[in-house]
Formats: C-alpha cells, sequence, structure tokens
C-alpha cells in the first residue's frame, strides 16, 4: 500500500494534515470556526474536502468511502487544568461523543476507519477521578478497536514544552506487527501518570489496550533562540518602563535567574509566562516566571494576559521583553515559513495554540501509523530548520 487515506476532524489550519504528509490523502476535513477555516484554506487550497458545520451537524453519509485513518484532535478546554472540569460532559470536550458517533455510524455500514488517533492534554487521564479516560477506553474497545496511549512532548522535537496524548486504536481486523507492541510500559512514552490511568480500567478494558512501541526521537537539533525573528512582524518591543514593571512581578527565585542571565557574558534569550500564585499571605498575586533553558512554556491561545507569552532578551545590564510574535509561535510548533498565517495576532495565536505539533505527528505516523497500516513511502521528520 503506497499511500492513505483519513479523515481529519478539529483540523484547524490542517497541522495533524501537515505532519501526516503528502502521502496521505485528505477524503474530508471538519471545523467549525470560521477563522480556522480560512486559514485551512489560505494553506490548502479553496478546493480541498473542507467541512465548516458542527460535528454534530455531520453525518456519517457526509463521509466518502472508508478512511485508513480518522483523526480527531477534539478540543481540550473542559479537560485542561485552566478549564472549568467539565469533563467529556462540557460543551467543548464533550463534541468527542458527536465524532465517534459519526465512527460507530461508519461501523454499522460497513467502512469504519481501520486507525483512530486522538489528541488531547494529559489532562484526560485524571479528568473526573479517570472516570472520563475510562469512558473513552471503553467506547473504543465496545467499537471494534484495540488501543493504546502514548504521551509525546513537543520538547524532544521542537524548543517547546507541550506534552500531549495520543490514543492509537486500530480495528480488530488489522494484524498487528510484533515490533509495534511492547509487553510492558516504555517510561518515555508510558509515564506513571498514565501508567495509573491504565490500572484504574476494569478488566475487560484492559483486555483492548496496547503498550504501543515507538523509538526515541534523534536529538533535538534547534533551540528558542534559532526559532526569534530577527525582526519581528506584528509585535513591538516593550517600552523600558513596560519591561520594569514585568520584572518587578518577579519573586526572589525568578529574579536570581534573572541576575545569573545578565552575568553570563552573552546574550540570552528566555521566555516569561505571568501566572497567578498564593503568596505568602495567603493572597492571590500576579507573578513573572521566567525559564532560561532555550525552550518556550506551553503555547496557548489568547484567553487573556496570562495566556501570552513574553520573550526576554538579556544582554549584560540591557535587558528588553515583548511578546512572542505569530510566526515565532508558528516555529515553536513546527510550521515551516512558507507558511500562511492570519493577519491579527490574536487570530494566528490562537490558531497556533490550538494546533499540534507538525514533528510529533510526523514521527508517530512514520514509526507507528504507517508501518501498522501499511503505508510505504514516506520519511520522519524529527526536526525544523529556520
Amino acid at each position: 500500500m503506497s499511500g492513505g487515506q483519513y479523515y481529519e476532524f478539529f483540523a484547524g489550519g490542517g497541522m495533524a494534515r501537515m505532519g501526516l504528509g503528502p502521502q496521505w490523502t485528505p477524503l474530508f476535513a471538519n471545523d467549525c470556526d470560521a477563522k480556522k477555516n480560512a486559514a485551512y484554506r489560505q494553506n490548502w487550497g479553496t478546493e480541498e474536502p473542507l467541512d465548516s458545520r458542527p460535528v454534530q451537524e455531520v453525518a456519517a453519509s457526509d463521509l466518502p468511502a472508508q478512511a485508513d485513518l480518522a483523526w480527531a484532535s477534539f478540543p481540550c478546554q473542559d479537560l485542561s487544568l485552566a478549564g472549568g472540569g467539565a469533563g467529556l460532559a462540557g460543551q467543548r470536550s464533550g463534541s468527542f461523543w458527536a465524532f465517534w458517533d459519526l465512527m460507530q455510524g461508519l461501523r454499522r455500514e460497513g467502512r469504519a476507519p481501520r486507525c483512530v488517533v486522538l489528541e488531547n492534554v494529559a489532562g484526560l487521564l485524571t479528568s473526573h477521578r479517570g472516570e472520563d479516560f475510562r469512558a473513552l477506553a471503553r467506547a473504543l474497545g465496545q467499537g471494534g478497536y484495540r488501543f493504546g496511549t502514548l504521551l509525546l512532548d513537543a520538547l524532544d522535537f521542537l524548543p517547546q514544552s507541550r506534552p500531549r496524548l495520543f490514543i492509537v486504536g486500530v480495528s480488530e481486523s488489522v494484524p498487528i506487527p510484533g515490533s509495534l507492541v511492547r509487553t510492558g510500559p516504555d517510561e518515555h512514552v508510558h509515564p506513571w501518570a498514565l501508567q495509573q490511568a491504565y490500572g484504574r480500567l476494569d478488566e475487560a478494558e484492559q483486555a483492548n489496550w496496547l503498550w504501543w512501541n515507538l523509538p526515541s526521537p534523534t536529538e533535538r537539533g534547534v533551540d528558542l533562540a534559532d526559532v526569534i525573528e530577527a525582526e519581528p512582524t506584528g509585535v513591538k518591543w516593550h517600552s523600558p518602563d513596560e519591561t520594569l514593571r514585568l520584572l518587578s512581578m518577579m519573586d526572589a527565585k525568578h529574579r536570581a535567574k534573572l541576575d545569573a542571565a545578565q552575568t553570563a557574558g552573552k546574550p540570552i534569550v528566555g521566555t516569561i509566562y505571568r501566572r497567578t500564585r498564593i503568596d505568602e499571605a495567603d493572597q492571590r498575586v500576579q507573578r513573572a516566571e521566567v525559564r532560561f533553558d532555550g525552550v518556550a512554556g506551553c503555547l496557548r491561545t489568547p484567553g487573556g494576559g496570562s495566556s501570552r507569552q513574553t520573550l526576554i532578551l538579556v544582554d549584560g545590564e540591557s535587558v528588553r521583553t515583548r511578546l512572542l510574535s505569530v510566526r515565532e509561535a508558528a516555529r515553536l510548533m513546527g510550521l515551516p515559513d512558507s507558511y500562511q498565517l492570519p493577519a491579527r495576532y490574536n487570530e494566528g495565536y490562537h490558531l497556533i495554540g490550538d494546533g499540534v505539533a507538525v514533528p510529533v505527528v510526523r514521527h508517530l505516523a512514520a514509526h507507528l501509523l504507517e508501518p501498522l497500516l501499511g503505508i510505504t513511502g514516506a520519511t520522519p521528520q524529527e526536526s525544523i530548520s529556520v
């Protein structure tokens, strides 16, 4: 089999599509966000099979043929630490069930995808004391899929800390090469929290579980400084007063990090997140937390000032700060500079913050999905060049 066919749900700007690569043919894509749809069409063409309805309004009859793969990066807001805790019963993350109803509709017609990939935040493992993950595992097993879960971090490929769960289900009719499964967990991709989630499954749910075997990626060859624009687009450097105000929000620990960077004898690039913390008087205060390890924090959608990551450039006594540009954020997701971004800052940052890291998808496809489904002609992509 030379190439694969797939459906892409919650498609956003098509980052999963980019990671899968040209050897995969999209049969159907769906996302109900008009601004993300505009970015998708801008980058992939106006004639692409993109459906803009809410997934709840899509019917199995709308999906053509039988796909090898159904990819669903369903909304994470109700499952993340920053969300309201509604879990899979929430209006946003609960849209998974509408997607799953479609998959079951295809199954009744004898054309269920041979493989499904569900991508979301690690909070899915513990949401509602693990019951949301159990419900999802139960649905996969009852839907005719064996499955395994991997925690992959963009940090292994890109200078961004971004751990994400990838639940890979394969139809009972698909033979699984022995090299793709393990007899037990691999700590790098099956950390303790994931092993605990497995332990909370009942015997019938565990019977469908697979410990996927995934090789370690090659050493990451790109640092935060490598993705920074020399002349940033869409953002301006803060005024000296704005920078001083931001630095005044650092506690002693983070001020010490800044002091060390100032005495390093070379320019250093770091990032700052503003976070709400509890101080010594048990009061909620906003803190500026800095890191100078060559890695950005996890990109988020812009829901307020604390969600936007700030760059800090230190060169001796000189300290400059500004927001991360949208192009820099795109590079931190593994998108090439040829990828066209929305003109408005918030729209671009929202598109990127909601996406999936491209080289992580490529690594998963090259080392698991493609050998599992017999797809040939692909090459791994494990780092970016800027």
